[in-house]
């Protein structure tokens, strides 16, 4: 069992790291040449900075077992598998039962944007959001083993 990150606007490295010392768990931090990780833990993957790159870096690295931390719905959608766990940073499980709604409205809002329309801004996380992922993470972690 591995946690691999979609680092590059990950919020929640460091309850990540600090959950995978807890649980002896390697991290692999995927991040494009914009970014500098160094937490001291984990192993960071550099890629480039082309559109998806740090995507398609992650589901050709995923192996049976692994755990995935994104907020991205097109890579959690890749990376599903009934052999390891997607989760998102506000510490939502990705499954067959709700990625397609998701996807779609994915899709319904990049329709909006292109067409010069606004969507909502995220809004600022909070101590909750963090608390929720890290029980969510923990969970995760021990339905794994």
């Amino acid at each position: 069992m591995r946690i691999l990150v979609d680092a590059d606007a990950c919020p929640v490295k460091e309850i990540i790291i600090r959950t995978a010392r807890r649980f002896l768990i390697p991290v692999i931090m995927f991040v494009n040449t914009c970014h500098i990780i160094n937490d001291g833990y984990s192993t960071v993957v550099t890629v480039d900075q082309h559109s998806d790159s740090v995507d398609y870096a992650i589901v050709n690295s995923i192996k049976p077992g692994d755990i995935i931390v994104t907020q991205d719905h097109g890579l959690a959608a890749l990376a599903m598998s009934p052999k390891n766990f997607v989760i998102s940073q506000n510490g939502f499980i990705y499954d067959n039962s709700n990625i397609d709604s998701l996807l779609s409205f994915r899709h319904e809002s990049a329709k909006v944007r292109r067409s010069g329309g606004r969507t909502p801004n995220p809004k600022k996380r909070t101590a909750e959001e963090d608390e929720k992922f890290e029980k969510t993470l923990v969970g995760v972690i021990e339905k794994a083993k």
